[in-house]
């Protein structure tokens, strides 16, 4: 009897057994969660809070002081750009300017006066009055001295004045670059005995060193209100009369011992072109007829080389090319005319 082999091993590895969980023994089955039929509200985002908005100030500030104290040339400095004309011819302010700073929150218009001196003419006493007039409607007074004369008997009668209506002021030192530091001191010691004075500084309008503290002195001291005029107005006098002081500027500028005080220039005439361009007509206004070949020159040499001059400031004023004619009127009567005064808002007084 044959005997049956027996059947070979199998070679091949067995699996590694694998960890299963036990079986949990079968029970009651838990009941699915309800669901709210309502959905959760989504998560609102608050609006972000309102930005502060600075409160404004606003007010104005008068500027006093003896001719040629350097009224306009701080204005012009104050305000950034040039608003009121500017000579070495004492008296060359006529009317009361006013430019306006606007700076953040704060609005400033700064009142250029003409200066105080004693009157003779009717001009003379209307323009004294227009620069004391200024000073019942300011927030702030600035008396600006001319540091580089030791004693000015004008500046001394203004004090005086001052001091009669019982006015608070600032003591304004200027052109202090001309002069020696050593003098500065006791020349506001003496004036500063006035007792009438709430603060000293010591600044030069030209180059504008100080202006920037005497700025930020007054703007504290502007009461909280609305704006007076548009963030980007510059003054508060209509732009051909303006434009008449710039070429009256050239006019004293150019004939500044020759002709006498006894000449103005009148806007005549303006025309906006279509190329962007204006044509400006002003007549130059003289007392006496021999003042006419003083600003005519020879050949008109004088008369080209004033509007030459104008033109070129008037230009940069107006940020346009500009065409300018200029006539020459004799009018003997012309302080004596209302219609003047009116013009430069000056109070026509009966003499």
């Amino acid at each position: 009897m044959t005997k049956t082999p027996p059947k070979p091993a199998n070679k091949t590895k067995a699996k590694p057994r694998t960890a299963t969980a036990k079986a949990k023994p079968a029970g009651k089955a838990k009941p699915a969660k309800a669901q709210s039929a309502t959905p959760k509200p989504a998560a609102t985002k608050l609006p972000p809070k309102p930005k502060a908005v600075p409160e404004t100030r606003a007010g104005f500030v008068a500027i006093v002081g003896a001719p040629n104290a350097g009224k306009s040339t701080l204005l012009n400095r104050l305000v950034g750009q040039k608003i009121s004309i500017t000579s070495p011819k004492p008296q060359t302010t006529r009317m009361r300017i006013t430019g306006v700073m606007t700076e953040g929150a704060v609005q400033i218009g700064f009142v250029d006066t003409p200066g105080i001196f004693a009157p003779k003419r009717r001009l003379d006493h209307a323009m004294v009055q227009a620069a004391w007039g200024a000073l019942d409607s300011a927030d702030a007074i600035i008396l600006l001295v001319d540091a580089s004369l030791r004693h000015d008997t004008k500046t001394d009668a203004i004090i005086a004045e001052l001091q009669r209506q019982k006015r608070q002021v600032a003591l304004v030192l200027n052109k202090v670059d001309t002069v020696q530091k050593s003098a500065l001191l006791p020349l506001a010691a003496r004036l500063h005995e006035a007792g009438i004075f709430d603060a000293v500084f010591m600044i030069s309008a030209m180059d504008g060193d100080g202006v920037n503290d005497l700025k930020h002195y007054l703007g504290a001291r502007m009461p909280k209100g609305p704006w007076f005029f548009g963030e980007d107005q510059l003054s508060d006098l209509p732009t051909q009369l303006l434009a008449a002081e710039i070429t009256r500027e050239q006019l004293f500028r150019q004939l500044q011992q020759e002709l006498p005080y006894g000449a103005t220039v009148v806007p005549e005439k303006w025309e906006n072109r279509a190329d962007g361009s204006a044509t400006l007509h002003q007549s130059i206004v003289i007392e006496r007829a021999t003042h006419r070949p003083m600003v005519l020159g020879k050949g008109g040499a004088r008369i080209k080389q004033i509007g030459e001059a104008a033109r070129r400031d008037l230009e940069r004023f107006l940020g346009h090319r500009v065409h300018l004619f200029l006539d020459v009127k004799c009018d003997e009567k012309w302080q004596d005319r209302p219609e003047f005064y009116r013009m430069f808002g000056l109070e026509f007084a009966k003499q």
